[in-house]
């Protein structure tokens, strides 16, 4: 469950990057971030809890503090000062490979999540931008406020929430890919660690799978969370990638149905049709929170990718017709 998150890009050779390696190559400072959790430890219990010299504890120490891995302060003790311990991030994501150029074959889209244009959502449900509340808490009233465009994290208990993208795919093209990712959690009075919800996501009316979140995180703050929103409420979600292929529908790269990207039929509208909700008869109804680029962990809002090939003879791969527009 991510708290404070630290981004290492392996493309970006640097000495900070080189610290960050170093410091996790070893397995007994794996095993000192491990043992830290959320606490704050002095250097003795380290040591004993692991089973090495104190003069070993501090060296490995020392080395995780120069890459910022685990920060210290000393305090006063019976005999002298001992340094106490803490760890900085709760969880690293890791990128290996170069992030591609976009190429002029893919077209990508941010959509503000107060940025809706439908919904049927049933409490517990409100919606917050950086600054306040917008309307009334637990009221579906309140989504109709001309503040909620400004939102920067919303949630439901169970029901629904539409966007419409703007489609930029070229007549003369077919698309090969399309991708939606999102910060989302289930959503729980307050927050709840064991609180499992089904969450699905329609394109353009289509059903293409739903996930399970596990949990309504809290109790640790967000990333981008601001200081006014209380410990007690939701803090930060995780962040999922659904995708649709000719070979069908992914979250995360898992397959999660038979729905290929030939049955939205992307040619036909000049937008992109995206719902994500909480059905009331699913077997998890733990209802949705949707995070904005100033709240929680990942400085993003709701994310629509589309790759495309052009064909010049107006067939795709498989030698069948491609979509036309309407007219």
């Amino acid at each position: 469950m991510p708290g404070k998150v630290l981004f290492l890009d392996l493309t970006e050779k640097n000495e900070t990057t080189l610290l960050l390696l170093k410091a996790l190559s070893s397995e007994t400072r794996l095993a000192i971030l491990a043992y830290l959790g959320e606490r704050t430890v002095n250097l003795n219990e380290i040591a004993a809890a692991l089973q090495i010299a104190p003069s070993s504890a501090t060296t490995h120490i020392q080395i995780l503090e120069k890459a910022d891995l685990v920060r210290t302060k000393f305090i006063p003790a019976t005999h002298g000062l001992q340094k106490l311990c803490g760890r900085t991030y709760d969880d690293v994501h890791i990128r290996l490979e170069k992030k591609p150029r976009e190429a002029e074959n893919t077209f990508t889209v941010s959509m503000p999540i107060g940025q809706y244009i439908d919904f049927d959502v049933y409490p517990t449900c409100g919606l917050v931008n950086e600054t306040q509340m917008i309307g009334l808490l637990d009221t579906p009233a309140s989504f109709y406020e001309p503040e909620h465009i400004s939102a920067q994290l919303l949630w439901f208990g169970h029901g629904h929430i539409t966007y419409r993208f703007p489609n930029h795919l070229p007549s003369t093209a077919i698309a090969t890919r399309l991708e939606l990712s999102a910060e989302i959690c289930s959503e729980a009075p307050l927050h709840h660690l064991d609180w499992p919800s089904d969450i699905t996501v329609w394109i353009n009316g289509i059903e293409i799978g739903s996930w399970t979140s596990p949990a309504d995180f809290g109790g640790s703050r967000g990333v981008l969370t601001p200081a006014w929103w209380e410990l007690k409420d939701t803090q930060y979600g995780l962040l999922k990638v659904w995708s649709v292929t000719p070979e069908g529908s992914f979250i995360d790269g898992k397959n999660i149905s038979d729905v290929q990207i030939e049955r939205l039929k992307l040619k036909a509208r000049p937008y992109i049709e995206v719902r994500l909700g909480v059905k009331e008869d699913a077997q998890n109804v733990g209802g949705l929170n949707i995070f904005g680029e100033r709240f929680g962990n990942y400085p993003q809002p709701l994310v629509l990718k589309v790759t495309f090939d052009y064909f010049e003879t107006g067939k795709n791969r498989a030698g069948k017709d491609d979509y036309m527009l309407p007219g």
